[in-house]
């Protein structure tokens, strides 16, 4: 979501008098709020609220009764193809995956998995597609009041003052693959509060708090920990007010950066279509650290290379640009 977020904002430029809905799974409406390129957020919730015929039914009537002229898709999946469909919307642009292809009426080559461009050039392309000439733009995540509040709540609860710098390290990702090591996040939170003199804090989703139980077990020095249930709204508000963000390549680390806050992403895996040609963070602090350890195929968590790739990155080259960053 976070990466389509200039491709809202061109067609927003494109069609300034347009009434621009965005359809999203739960939960990521939440870092849509505030958004000026947005008139409506819809969510579609396939799994609780619309899972069943009946339920289905009921969003389709609903996606109908707002006539809808064109569904632009950005991923194409058939469950997105069908809903748009059925919901009568006369022209519906996606990317031809194989995935109810023919319930498109408008087909683009699908070439992502090449990885030749960033993916949010790939959503631009869909506007390229329709006789837009998009300006490119960085992510950028409106932050609420009421988050705000949130986040300053969490700080003071955990021992951080307004003022004070504080680095957040995740350590977590969606597969092993993409994961450095634990023990060099123990040893990049030691030298950031030993030699810069800041705070660390460790961050994960409540799901993956073992692993930062891990990394607070192994240091030397305390490290914040918060590891707790929050909004993405949360979240974002949280990461706005640290000096620093340094994540393996997930989810979190965009919405790092779409707050604007500096960020270093540890890229692993060097597949056409998953390395950070496509997949890197947007920013104008944004760095993306990856090492090409020569692999002619990449077999994810099955690596028989015992994850050269991301062993590759040493700590000390991670710590100088976090040095850097936080002296700017």
């Amino acid at each position: 979501m976070v990466l389509s977020l200039p491709a809202i904002k061109a067609a927003r430029k494109a069609f300034p008098d347009a009434y621009i809905a965005i359809m999203v799974q739960p939960r990521i409406d939440d870092i849509l709020k505030g958004n000026p390129d947005i008139d409506e957020v819809i969510v579609y919730d396939k799994n609780k609220k619309h899972k069943g015929a009946w339920n289905n039914f009921g969003f389709i009537k609903l996606l109908r009764a707002k006539k809808f002229d064109t569904a632009l898709i950005l991923h194409s999946t058939k469950r997105v193809n069908l809903l748009c469909f059925l919901a009568g919307i006369p022209k519906r642009v996606g990317y031809a995956r194989g995935k109810a292809d023919f319930l498109l009426t408008d087909r683009i080559v699908y070439a992502k998995k090449s990885g030749e461009k960033h993916e949010a050039e790939y959503s631009l392309d869909i506007l390229r597609y329709i006789g837009v000439e998009p300006d490119f733009s960085n992510p950028f995540i409106y932050v609420q009041n009421e988050d705000e509040k949130k986040a300053d709540e969490i700080l003071k609860g955990l021992g951080v003052n307004n003022r004070e710098k504080f680095v957040i390290l995740h350590p977590g990702a969606s597969c092993k693959s993409k994961m450095w090591p634990l023990e060099n996040f123990t040893k990049l939170g030691d030298m950031l509060i030993e030699n810069l003199k800041v705070k660390v804090m460790i961050n994960l989703a409540p799901s993956q708090a073992g692993m930062g139980e891990k990394v607070r077990s192994m240091m030397r020095n305390k490290p914040v920990f918060f590891c707790d249930p929050t909004s993405l709204g949360e979240l974002a508000a949280l990461f706005k007010k640290a000096s620093l963000v340094i994540s393996n390549d997930s989810g979190p680390v965009h919405v790092a950066s779409g707050v604007g806050v500096p960020v270093i992403s540890i890229f692993g895996r060097n597949q056409k279509g998953l390395s950070p040609v496509r997949w890197r963070p947007l920013g104008y602090k944004a760095i993306a650290i990856h090492k090409d350890v020569g692999c002619v195929e990449c077999l994810a968590h099955d690596c028989k290379k015992g994850f050269l790739c991301l062993k590759a990155i040493s700590v000390e080259e991670v710590f100088k640009e976090a040095k850097r960053l936080l002296s700017l």
